[in-house]
């Protein structure tokens, strides 16, 4: 596959073009992101679904300047994709012809592979749901997706979209029109679509949890993984769906969303109440990453049992010195201690993975390397990690052996286990980075009598000197035998 693929998708609302690097055969992470607002599909709907001369042309615009993109990042691959507006439009063809003058083949896609490459794409970077439903909100449709065990199965696609609902109803004021029309609509999800875990895709969705967060002063600035509980958030988003435009300022809406937002959280809140959904994670990924994944790993594959593209990417990217004896003893500690630190093993996950990435801030400098690597964690790092192992993650890695918690943890302290929990797992990877003298395999820990038994090391003098200067977070000896 091509080192640099261009993702087009051309909406209703808008044109989105993403760039992804391939940093090795299955590890890649997004280059450049470029979107323009087109709305393609204004005035479409009242008019027999013609594409308008206008909206033609603007969106003709946009092609013609991601062509240029194209050229300046010396792309190799573009793949391009039309969705609803260009789909139900009657002189499609017309403009497809146009834009293959550009040396663009677009491809218009039906509404259940929309719906599928939303799913797909989530359900390979997110964290991983035995269950949930992918609803993607965009200009002109709703497209829904079933995932199962890391599978899309099943596929729906409404036409409930955004702008179709704001020429329809909401400029004509007519919310009871739309409430029959969202209703009508419903009927066609099948029961089998019940589901506590929903998965919300698409600009409008993204605005709303970027609303939530802000109200609740969230921590991390990062919308792909956001989770929250729809019982506390579900006035919130009934009050955005019936409001005047003009008082949308006072939700934290920005204000080019004031004139679509309205009918993505009418959609969003109805479809939620008929599967009886509870727990909403925002996702930052879908059609455009669907195509990409599709191109590069294969429709509805996985990746490999514990891998993850973006911890790949960023090792591919950053790793100086090869170092698997690290992550190989931060467990290996961390198992023979538990009778001591009792912390539960879900913290095994991100205190491997951390191993794993401990030193990648020295590709920026030696001095603050830490703080290097724990800032490339909080913002590149972006694929299946919840925010909480993130946050755990680049706090650890800060933390670097410390008695006491860095000031940071107060920053990420919602998303945070207990200061005592922070301290014993940087002490455990501090431990084993120290114990890391090359390619020794032969070491082995033990725990009896309040003493850590480290077997292998004996004759390590630099090693056995780094130990000393680390502050245990509780009363225990070290030995090297």
């Amino acid at each position: 596959m091509s080192k640099r693929v261009a993702v087009i998708d051309l909406g209703s609302n808008s044109a989105r073009m993403v760039i992804f690097e391939r940093t090795s055969r299955l590890g890649f992470y997004i280059l450049g992101e470029h979107k323009m607002r087109v709305r393609l599909g204004e005035g479409a709907y009242e008019k027999g679904g013609v594409i308008q001369e206008e909206a033609m042309e603007k969106c003709f615009l946009a092609f013609a300047e991601f062509k240029k993109l194209i050229s300046r990042y010396k792309v190799s691959k573009v793949l391009a994709v039309g969705t609803s507006a260009l789909r139900d439009a009657k002189n499609r063809s017309e403009f497809i012809k146009k834009v293959r003058t550009l040396g663009i083949n677009l491809r218009v896609i039906s509404g259940d592979e929309e719906a599928y490459l939303g799913g797909f794409a989530a359900s390979n970077l997110l964290p991983k749901f035995s269950k949930a439903v992918a609803i993607d909100i965009g200009g002109g449709s709703t497209e829904l997706a079933l995932i199962e065990d890391g599978r899309v199965i099943d596929t729906r696609s409404l036409n409930l979209g955004t702008v179709r609902l704001k020429e329809l109803f909401y400029d004509k004021r007519n919310l009871k029109g739309l409430d029959e029309f969202i209703k009508a609509s419903l009927d066609e999800i099948p029961s089998n679509f019940s589901c506590e875990n929903i998965i919300a895709i698409g600009g409008s969705l993204r605005a709303i949890s970027n609303a939530i967060m802000e109200i609740e002063s969230y921590p991390l600035n990062l919308v792909h993984g956001f989770k929250y509980e729809w019982d506390e958030q579900k006035e919130l988003l009934s009050e955005i769906s019936t409001s005047d435009a003009l008082d949308l300022n006072k939700f934290a809406i920005k204000k080019d969303r004031y004139d679509t937002i309205r009918g993505g959280a009418y959609i969003f809140k109805s479809v939620v109440n008929l599967i009886g959904a509870k727990h909403i994670t925002t996702s930052g990924v879908g059609v455009r990453e669907g195509v990409f994944l599709t191109n590069l790993i294969g429709r509805n594959a996985k990746f490999p049992a514990g891998f993850n593209p973006s911890l790949r990417s960023l090792r591919d990217r950053f790793e100086m010195d090869f170092r698997p004896n690290i992550a190989k003893f931060a467990k290996d500690i961390f198992e023979v201690l538990k009778p001591l630190h009792e912390l539960s093993d879900e913290f095994i996950k991100p205190l491997v993975t951390a191993a794993k990435i401990y030193d990648i801030g020295l590709r920026v400098s030696f001095y603050s390397k830490h703080s290097h690597s724990s800032y490339l964690v909080l913002n590149s790092l972006n694929y299946g990690f919840t925010h909480e192992e993130k946050a755990l993650m680049a706090i650890i890695i800060k933390q670097n052996g410390k008695k006491s918690v860095v000031s940071e943890f107060y920053d990420y302290k919602m998303l945070l286990p207990s200061e005592d929990k922070i301290v014993w797992l940087g002490f455990i990877l501090k431990l084993a980075k120290s114990l890391d003298c090359g390619d020794r395999k032969d070491v082995s820990f033990n725990f009896a009598n309040l003493t850590l038994e480290i077997f292998g090391l004996k004759d390590a003098i630099f090693v056995k000197d780094s130990v000393k200067k680390i502050s245990k977070p509780a009363v225990f000896a070290i030995t090297f035998n």
